[in-house]
């Protein structure tokens, strides 16, 4: 039996009503629709929603246009990753439910029950979690919009109305056609890598329905696929006794994953220095962050998201490393850029594990330094419930305190029967 197919078996009636796994799943949701409503502040993704009503038009209502539950999907999950604000899951080196979130959250919007949803994307997050596990990029390649199509194709699947030998369909199918995708948006300064996630909820639901209408493709071809993509051979993945998605991780900062020790370390000292005026900023970390987020003197947000520099330039100026981070304003700030420009990297392969030291100097000639070895979304310290909720608030702050209260509510509280009531307008 493959490790999809156990995974589908395993998990196929969602986590248990009431467990730890059950809330992780419904806060991961909250989490991923918060920041797909953050990134639809940008104009990019309301365009991209008008762009596909034409292709996909339906009755969800969403960024002014009006979306099949496949277009929906697709544009929450490049909305998603716009302020790069997502969870993600370390021992998939990615986010399993970049594209399988927006799938339960678009059926939701258009009358499933949240018990349906929550299920779909638990399913499918347990699926892509151990797809991830398996698949390794090669460089100049890029994490999103690859094996996550094998989690989005096991929730289309179920949520349109397929039992688990549909699901184990949906999984063949897509892995016979899993993509890869590569970096050189990100270094070219270009947002088209927010397309790669959209791209995989749509393969994911292509592969759903090929899969209900009993399409089917032979066993095996994602060890295929990893041996003749990135060279892999062998490989296992986590037996599916345990709910992967109580592993993964919520941000606390918007940006990439690797420069948030940086962003706890600078959020430290700001509170030390106060406004006195910053020279000369050193940060020292670890080999991985400065060859996955080295990026200098980004001009525009997505680069910017990737950047050591400017997340500490950003957090030093800003107090936090939000959404507003990577605004146009932000971007032309020359104040900022002067920061950023200061900011020395140096690689330290003195510590075992993730971390990073900042040192600034002051203009008096004060020297302050903060370590930090972890972070909020380790391992040791995950996101609690209430730290989850505020941060939906913040992101999801232009719906209205009143309306963001009240989906939070539906995700985190209601009764699994309640049906259809996430309004996405």
């Amino acid at each position: 039996m493959s490790p999809f197919d156990a995974a589908i078996a395993w998990a196929w009636a969602g986590p248990p009503s009431g467990s730890g796994a059950e809330a992780k799943a419904r806060l991961l949701l909250l989490d991923t629709l918060g920041c797909a409503v953050a990134g639809l502040a940008h104009p990019r993704p309301r365009a991209l929603a008008a762009a596909l009503a034409s292709w996909m038009p339906g009755p969800v209502q969403l960024a002014g246009a009006a979306l099949s539950r496949a277009g929906a999907a697709a544009v929450l999950a490049a909305s998603a990753c716009w302020d790069e604000a997502n969870e993600g899951l370390a021992r998939a080196h990615g986010r399993p439910g970049l594209p399988v979130a927006p799938l339960a959250l678009a059926a939701l919007a258009d009358g499933a029950t949240l018990g349906e949803a929550v299920a779909a994307y638990a399913l499918g997050y347990e699926v892509a979690g151990r797809a991830g596990e398996l698949w390794r990029i090669r460089p100049g390649m890029h994490v999103d919009g690859s094996w996550h199509a094998l989690g989005a194709a096991t929730a289309a699947a179920r949520l349109a109305g397929g039992d688990a030998a549909t699901c184990a369909r949906a999984v063949r199918l897509a892995s016979c056609q899993v993509p890869f995708a590569l970096y050189a948006p990100i270094a070219a300064g270009m947002d088209g890598r927010n397309s790669y996630p959209a791209h995989a909820a749509l393969l994911g639901a292509l592969a759903g329905a090929a899969a209900v209408a009993r399409m089917d493709a032979p066993a095996g071809w994602f060890d295929e696929a990893r041996r003749i993509a990135l060279g892999l051979e062998g490989g296992a993945a986590e037996p599916p006794d345990t709910w992967l998605l109580e592993e993964a991780y919520l941000k606390p900062y918007a940006g990439v994953r690797h420069a948030h020790y940086a962003a706890a370390a600078a959020q430290a000292l700001r509170v030390r220095t106060g406004p006195r005026r910053v020279a000369r900023v050193r940060l020292s970390t670890y080999g991985e962050a400065l060859r996955y987020a080295g990026n200098r003197a980004p001009r525009a947000a997505i680069t910017a998201q990737f950047s050591l520099s400017w997340a500490v330039a950003a957090t030093l100026t800003q107090g936090d490393l939000g959404p507003a981070a990577y605004t146009d304003a932000a971007l032309g700030d020359p104040a900022l850029r002067a920061l950023e420009a200061s900011v020395e990297l140096v690689e330290d392969g003195s510590h075992p594990g993730r971390f990073a030291t900042l040192t600034v100097t002051l203009d008096d000639g004060t020297v302050e330094e903060e370590t930090v070895t972890s972070a909020v979304g380790d391992p040791d310290r995950p996101m609690t419930a209430e730290q989850a909720e505020a941060k939906f608030r913040r992101f999801a702050a232009g719906l209205g305190e009143a309306r963001a209260a009240a989906i939070a509510e539906l995700l985190l509280r209601a009764e699994p029967t309640t049906r259809g009531a996430l309004d996405l307008t």
